[in-house]
């Protein structure tokens, strides 16, 4: 997973590790797509005890993923609950060819947490598509491209396509300012080049 430029790259194996948790990271996926909310509301969606959901937003909060949100103004709140959003400015994970053996491993760890989170984030979506109106199934597309680039090309790609959703990220956009019908939706992106299969060679007779 990566994002655009001018995000926080993440190089601290500890860190990467913590966020790789499956409840930490439904609970960062939760407050990106929805906004602030409650330990009590997190654990709802998560699936998790309150007690529980605010061990995981503390760790959060202490490697920067989220951090205490104002009050809410909408009469929801008593005035002392505690509100948790997620960080301004987001964050990036990628590899790079100078990081180090523990660097390396903890991104690849974060990476594939990331991969399965997205494929069962999909996979849902397409078991639900039949129930969606024809105006959503329409516009959904679960695509795959296979590409003829050089890396210079791909990394342009990369920045093009982020620089494209940037506006529409429910970190960035205004809800309120959103067209009627605005909903949470969801891009996957994975620009890589190909590893090279090694032939199995043909089965035996028998």
């Amino acid at each position: 997973m990566t994002e655009a430029s001018g995000r926080k790259s993440l190089t601290d194996p500890t860190a990467m590790r913590a966020l790789a948790h499956p409840a930490r990271l439904a609970i960062l996926n939760r407050l990106q797509a929805e906004g602030a909310c409650t330990a009590t509301e997190v654990a709802e969606v998560v699936g998790i005890t309150p007690s529980a959901a605010s061990y995981h937003l503390r760790m959060l909060a202490k490697y920067g993923f989220v951090e205490d949100a104002p009050a809410r103004g909408d009469g929801r709140g008593d005035g002392r609950e505690r509100l948790w959003r997620s960080s301004a400015g987001g964050f990036s994970v990628s590899p790079d060819p100078d990081d180090g053996p523990d660097v390396r491993s903890a991104k690849e760890f974060l990476i594939k947490a990331f991969r399965e989170q997205a494929a069962d984030e999909a996979s849902r979506a397409l078991e639900g598509l039949e129930r969606e109106s024809r105006e959503w199934r329409e516009a959904a597309m679960f695509n795959r491209a296979v590409m003829l680039v050089d890396a210079e090309e791909l990394r342009m790609l990369n920045e093009r396509i982020d620089e494209l959703l940037a506006p529409y990220k429910t970190t960035v956009r205004d809800r309120e300012n959103a067209p009627p019908g605005a909903r949470v939706a969801e891009a996957q992106i994975s620009l890589f080049p190909r590893a090279r299969r090694r032939p199995h060679g043909l089965p035996r007779d028998g």
